[in-house]
């Protein structure tokens, strides 16, 4: 009886082992945890896959889709950060706009294993995550990605739902050519057929048309010539000199060395460089011999010009006859002269002024228009003694500081 009683308690023992041992138990768990991430890997991959058709404008019919309820949705907000149309309306597009794939919430205890092949397999992807309290957590070190409130109302996200946000913009609309209706046209030897103005031409092939640098092409010299609108204003005395078919600020001093008293002049029409008498410096003052000055005569302050001064096109030379003393002031005469300004139509209007370049505050002494105010002489102001344009832009120009064609000063 006891022997029955103990081979019973061995049987009974056994299969509680073989049934409920822990290496079965162990076995158990490993399956079922690798069934979870085969299922939550299938959500993350359909979501990737259906957000890629629907950047790509293409159909994406997989059963997950349905199973997991996957949508894509597209959102945009305008400036104020409100949800407005995805379109263009009157040329112009919205502020932001955003393309989101949206699935099913997941339960809680699904959120650690989904983060896990997030961050495996979607580590680069930024805004590809779980969205929970109005963020997106995403996997690698993106971190998290704040979503616009506009958007989680527009498409009524709740927690745990898997996310993927792009956002793209909304490409112009494309342009549209008509062929031309005029007959077609046979052009004869030495000319090409262009269509320009709505019609067919034939214009004169000319390979010399195109221009290096700031040089232009002179269809009366037939010759590239330097484009006096690409000139710049050079500033602290220094002058704008063609070099290599551009335009090139250099000082006043390149290869010159001038003797005492003189300073080195450009001289327009041969672009070199000549050493002239220093006009900023004050000579002794004396009495002209009588006839010395040969046909220079006049009253005191009498506008004359003598071929030998150092003064530009661009100014008018004051002799004083009782001191033999000439000083070159501004010429307003010679604004429109395309010499000494050749953009003058384009220097108009509230925030466009002509200022002449004075070289030194000493030069302004002899010009009597400017005797009461104050002459700039900063980087802004050019003193080349030659005619420039203030371009002040929405500041505009200050009027009461202003003397054109003299002065422009630009508001604060």
């Amino acid at each position: 009886m006891n022997i029955f009683i103990l081979f019973l308690v061995v049987l009974f023992m056994a299969g509680y082992y073989f049934i409920d041992s822990p290496s079965m138990r162990v076995t158990r768990h490993d399956t079922e945890y690798a069934v979870t991430r085969a299922d939550l890997r299938t959500i993350a991959e359909c979501t990737a896959a259906a957000h890629t058709a629907a950047i790509k404008d293409m159909a994406f019919d997989d059963i997950c889709v349905s199973q997991n309820e996957i949508h894509s949705e597209y959102v945009c907000l305008n400036d104020r950060l409100a949800v407005t149309k995805c379109e263009i309306v009157r040329n112009k597009k919205p502020a932001y706009s955003f393309l989101i794939t949206i699935t099913r919430a997941l339960p809680q205890n699904e959120y650690n294993s989904m983060m896990e092949i997030l961050e495996s397999d979607y580590s680069n992807a930024g805004t590809f995550g779980i969205f929970q309290s109005g963020v997106i957590l995403s996997g690698g070190t993106t971190g998290k990605r704040t979503v616009p409130a506009a958007v989680i109302r527009a498409t009524e996200l709740t927690d745990g739902q898997l996310v993927y946000l792009t956002q793209y913009e909304i490409p112009d609309a494309e342009t549209e050519f008509t062929a031309p209706t005029t007959a077609d046209i046979d052009c004869p030897v030495g000319t090409v057929k262009t269509y320009r103005f709505s019609r067919w031409q034939c214009i004169g092939a000319n390979t010399k048309t195109n221009c290096a640098g700031d040089m232009i092409w002179d269809s009366d010299l037939l010759k590239c010539v330097p484009d006096e609108s690409r000139k710049p204003l050079c500033g602290n005395k220094q002058t704008a000199v063609m070099v290599d078919s551009v335009w090139e600020c250099i000082d006043p001093f390149p290869d010159k060395a001038c003797p005492a008293g003189m300073v080195a002049r450009l001289n327009y029409s041969t672009l070199e460089w000549e050493c002239v008498t220093d006009p900023t410096t004050t000579p002794d003052t004396k009495k002209c011999d009588g006839g010395s000055l040969g046909a220079i005569y006049g009253q005191l302050g009498a506008t004359l010009r003598v071929p030998t001064t150092s003064c530009t096109d661009c100014e008018q030379m004051i002799t004083n006859t009782d001191t033999c003393i000439s000083y070159c002031v501004p010429d307003p005469t010679k604004i429109n002269d395309p010499k000494c300004y050749p953009a003058a139509r384009t220097c108009d209007g509230a925030s466009r002024a002509f200022y002449f370049g004075f070289p030194s505050p000493a030069y302004t002494t002899r010009v009597d228009a400017v005797a009461k105010y104050r002459v700039p002489f900063d980087k802004a102001h050019s003193q080349n003694r030659r005619f420039n344009c203030m371009d002040c832009g929405e500041r505009g120009i200050n009027t009461e500081k202003s003397f054109p064609p003299y002065i422009a000063i630009c508001n604060e």
